[in-house]
């Protein structure tokens, strides 16, 4: 009798992190200066021309990723990022020390002259195979008058090109507001045409100059995010501070599996279906070249963690609360024990919406956002629009929760 042939498992409509992300998380963020050339409208660090003096040093940066290999093996993916990390002399050097002890170091550069085929290539050789670019419009127009700087875009372009070119892997990450939502379907075929390993769309958190930046409205990005899903066979598309990404996957595939369709069930607007037409022009809803990238569950304190240029712990960069400083106490301590990130950690913590939704434990909501909007870092979600316990099918949506 012959064996039937194995079926593989079917790709999880949201990823959970393998290991417990109370004990170690995914990513370190280490912001290596807040000097950059650069004056963008929604800057999180409000970034100065000149280095502060009290920046960790190349030493501490050592010992700050000794204590990022102290939470064991598999090591937490090192990012080093700013202001513009370029503003540091010595970035090389401490790539070579980071890749020394093991650490795979990846690096956020801002578009800056700074960002040059020669810089790059001395990163790479230093051990970076990965870095991540900031794209925020379709057009040098619309990037440039956002960064507030001219030739940003030709220089990212340039950059984005030469660093695969290295056989680099490259992330853009595109700042989703009023500026540019028109234009998420060009910077989608732009991404596309280019090749990335991931373009992250950042829904834009209140804080730093980003506070004085017009905000979407919660069904705006409804559209937003299913749009995002929409692409998802043309584009590696994932979120930052867009947690509810994950609550929409696993709605958009139960819909699926009844044949129902998505649009009415979703209430979406005008917004979504301009973003459609746009996108099917451009070829990217018939794409079936490649697989969905399912939305994985990290987020402030679960799984992310975010050191500033002067060593203060942050659940994330765009939540300005410190649960320690790496000089006084290692990371893993703060990371593991602090009273801020281990509240954050508990879903019962939440209020509003957040606390009475039936996918808080997946999505959660940006903690950071409701901070920055309402003072409260447990209240609901400002960007979600959705009200629990609504979706019309849950059964279906709760058998692809994960276990």
């Amino acid at each position: 009798m012959s064996t039937p042939p194995l079926r593989a498992r079917p790709a999880p409509t949201v990823r959970t992190q393998r290991h417990d992300p109370a004990q170690r998380p995914l990513i370190v963020i280490w912001e290596a200066t807040r000097a950059c050339a650069l004056a963008c409208r929604h800057c999180r660090a409000e970034a100065a021309p000149g280095r502060h003096p009290s920046e960790l040093s190349t030493d501490e940066a050592t010992a700050l990723m000794e204590q990022v290999v102290a939470f064991g093996r598999p090591y937490p993916i090192f990012v080093i990022t700013g202001g513009d990390c370029f503003e540091r002399d010595d970035l090389a050097e401490i790539v070579r020390r980071g890749r020394a002890l093991g650490l795979a170091v990846a690096v956020s550069p801002s578009g800056t002259a700074k960002l040059t085929r020669d810089s790059l290539a001395d990163l790479h050789d230093a051990g970076v195979n990965a870095l991540s670019l900031s794209l925020d419009g379709a057009d040098a127009a619309t990037h440039d008058g956002f960064r507030r700087v001219p030739h940003t875009f030709d220089r990212t372009i340039a950059g984005w090109r030469a660093a695969r070119e290295l056989g680099m892997k490259v992330q853009i990450n595109t700042t989703v507001a009023r500026h540019d939502v028109h234009q998420l379907a060009d910077i989608a075929a732009l991404v596309r045409q280019e090749g990335a390993l991931t373009w992250s769309g950042f829904l834009l958190v209140p804080t730093g100059r980003g506070a004085d930046l017009g905000s979407l409205t919660a069904r705006e990005v409804e559209d937003v995010l299913n749009f995002f899903y929409d692409i998802g066979h043309a584009v590696p598309v994932k979120t930052t501070e867009g947690h509810h990404f994950r609550r929409v996957a696993l709605q958009r595939a139960a819909l699926a599996r009844r044949g129902v369709g998505h649009e009415e069930a979703m209430d979406l607007g005008p917004l979504y279906r301009s973003l459609r037409v746009r996108g099917a022009r451009l070829g990217l809803l018939d794409a079936t070249d490649r697989e969905r990238r399912a939305p994985i569950n990290v987020s402030s304190a679960n799984g992310f963690v975010f050191v500033s240029h002067l060593g203060t712990v942050h659940p994330s960069g765009f939540l300005p609360v410190a649960a320690g400083n790496v000089r006084v106490a290692p990371l893993t301590e703060i990371y593991r024990s602090s009273p801020l990130f281990t509240a954050l950690r508990d879903p019962d913590r939440l209020t509003g919406r957040c606390g009475a939704c039936e996918y808080r434990r997946i999505c959660g909501g940006s903690r950071s956002r409701a901070y920055g909007v309402t003072g409260d870092m447990f209240a609901e979600e400002p960007w979600c629009a959705y009200v629990p316990g609504t979706f019309p099918y849950p059964e279906e949506a709760g058998a692809l929760l994960p276990r």
